[in-house]
C-alpha cells in the first residue's frame, strides 16, 4: 500500500487539520458529498476535512482498494444518530500527495445530517470567509 494512503487512514478520522494538510498537494481539489462545488487548495480542503473529522463518530475504514496513484477507501461511521457508508476516492500526484479527493456517501438522510452539521460549524469558523473564494 502507498505510504500516503496508510498515513491517511491514521489521520483523517481524527480531524487534525495539520496532519491532514501534510498529505495534500498545494492545489488539491476536494469534492464533498454535501456540496456541489469543488474546494481547491490545501488550506481550504484541510479545514473542511478537519471539521468532518469532528462531525463523524465511530469512523473506520473497512476496505482499501487501489494501486499506483488511484485509490478507493470504503468507510463507515455515524453522523449523529445516523449510520453511514461511504468511499473516499483518492488520486495521488507523482510526489505522493493527494491531488484529488472525492467523497461519496449513502444513505441520503445521513448526507442531510452531515450537511446540516457542517453548515453549523462553517458558519462559526471565520476562516471560511476567506475560503469562499477557493470554491471553483
Amino acid at each position: 500500500m502507498h505510504p500516503t494512503i496508510t498515513r491517511m487512514q491514521e489521520v483523517v478520522a481524527k480531524g487534525n487539520e495539520d496532519d491532514i494538510k501534510g498529505l495534500l498537494a498545494e492545489d488539491v481539489t476536494f469534492q464533498p458529498p454535501t456540496y456541489w462545488a469543488t474546494w481547491t487548495g490545501r488550506d481550504a480542503a484541510a479545514a473542511v476535512l478537519g471539521h468532518v473529522g469532528q462531525v463523524f463518530t465511530d469512523f473506520r475504514y473497512r476496505r482499501v482498494m487501489g494501486d499506483g496513484n488511484d485509490w478507493a477507501l470504503e468507510f463507515q461511521c455515524k453522523v449523529g444518530d445516523f449510520d453511514c457508508v461511504g468511499v473516499d476516492l483518492i488520486t495521488l500526484n507523482d510526489a505522493g500527495e493527494i491531488q484529488h479527493f472525492e467523497v461519496v456517501m449513502r444513505p441520503y438522510k445521513t448526507i442531510g445530517a452531515l450537511r446540516e452539521a457542517m453548515n453549523k460549524r462553517v458558519m462559526t469558523d471565520p476562516r471560511f470567509l476567506k475560503f469562499k473564494d477557493a470554491l471553483s
